[in-house]
């Protein structure tokens, strides 16, 4: 039997990088899988991939900064599928990463809005779904940064966003307990996905914050991950396996961030 057959999944960020490695990986064990993101064009390139390899995948829009959005995506993947099982809070954004004194109000709310708001208005809606399931698995992504390094210049939204996760799923991994919902964060450090793309640096050189090791990183392949290596951990996050797991933050990246 497949480690996920029978279960529903809800991804948002579904439509590339971890979010789409993870939906691909928790099909292949029996998941039927829905991805939630912005991105109509690849989020339907994604859930044809896993159709053409025999799973069962849903696209659905879905703004995680705007509450009524996330309720629709979720009403739509229980009308769907009849059921959640699994919630990956995987959607945000890098943002701006510029010198506080330069970052606007409204680049800061965007990040705050995307990354933190977000991964609360998507587990406020999909709760009550689980609860009626008997229990579920809830996964944020967090990041090594906000949590255990702070040497990225300019990024003090979104390490904070990323702090504010973590917060919140230890917190909500006690309120949930006695409803046999787990809730957990993975970390990932530097994974090989296209968000560095879309993030703006703006004056960071201003900072002087610069971390070289002059023997390169011992870490595991220096820290290099792909996306499959976050949605690994997150299958064991979303399996039978980690029953016993709740209000745990694992980090991704090769043990690179204990140099910093």
């Amino acid at each position: 039997m497949k480690m996920l057959e029978g279960k529903v999944a809800f991804i948002t960020g579904g439509a590339s990088g971890i979010g789409a490695g993870t939906a691909r990986r928790f099909a292949q064990e029996g998941a039927q899988v829905v991805l939630a993101d912005v991105q109509a064009e690849e989020g339907e390139r994604v859930r044809t991939d896993i159709e053409e390899q025999g799973g069962q995948a849903l696209y659905v829009n879905c703004d995680v900064s705007d509450a009524e959005s996330v309720r629709q995506a979720i009403q739509a993947a229980v009308e769907r599928f009849g059921r959640l099982d699994v919630v990956f809070a995987n959607a945000g954004i890098n943002g701006v990463w510029t010198p506080i004194d330069e970052l606007e109000p409204e680049e800061w709310d965007k990040t705050l809005n995307i990354n933190l708001r977000g991964t609360y208005l998507t587990v406020h809606y999909a709760v009550p779904h689980l609860k009626k399931a008997g229990g579920g698995s809830i996964i944020i992504t967090s990041s090594v940064n906000g949590n255990r390094t702070f040497s990225s210049p300019g990024a003090s939204a979104y390490s904070t966003s990323k702090a504010g996760q973590v917060a919140f799923m230890k917190m909500i991994a006690l309120e949930l307990g006695r409803d046999n919902i787990r809730c957990n964060a993975v970390c990932p450090g530097a994974i090989h996905t296209n968000i560095e793309q879309r993030t703006e640096h703006r004056d960071t050189e201003k900072l002087g914050i610069e971390v070289e090791l002059p023997e390169g990183s011992p870490a595991l392949n220096e820290g290099q991950g792909e996306p499959v290596d976050v949605a690994d951990t997150c299958l064991f996050l979303a399996s039978d396996l980690s029953r016993h797991v709740s209000g745990v933050d694992i980090y991704v990246d090769g043990g690179a961030s204990l140099l910093r």
